[in-house]
């Protein structure tokens, strides 16, 4: 399984306020989109994501998004060293992606950038 890289999941209450910022410190301009009612911006390695309060209330128990290779590896690897699979894999916008806690009790999104 190839880690790639991770990204930090921050919720805003204004994602209009709180872009530039980011953009200025990562040094690169948004790619947005809404998911669920959630309009999310992806600058650099964070993650801003803001919308209704129940709906940020799941994101915030993922505590990062992983970048992988390959989410059916990742979920081969995963299951084979105890992780229990939350969700997925599924089709997201951008690739595949799948939700999973480690035995440790820490949940994670794995995402990759396949068809």
């Amino acid at each position: 399984m190839d880690i790639l890289g991770a990204t930090l999941r921050v919720c805003v209450d204004d994602l209009e306020t709180a872009v530039p910022f980011y953009e200025r410190l990562a040094g690169g301009r948004a790619l947005r989109f809404e998911r669920g009612g959630v309009q999310v911006a992806a600058v650099g390695c964070f993650l801003l994501m803001s919308g209704p309060e129940a709906e940020l209330e799941v994101l915030r128990k993922v505590a990062a998004t992983i970048a992988v290779k390959d989410v059916e590896e990742t979920h081969r690897v995963l299951t084979d060293l105890g992780a229990h699979i939350v969700a997925g894999p599924v089709a997201t916008p951008a690739g595949r992606n799948l939700i999973a806690m480690h035995p440790d009790g820490t949940v994670y999104e794995y995402v990759d950038r396949g068809a």
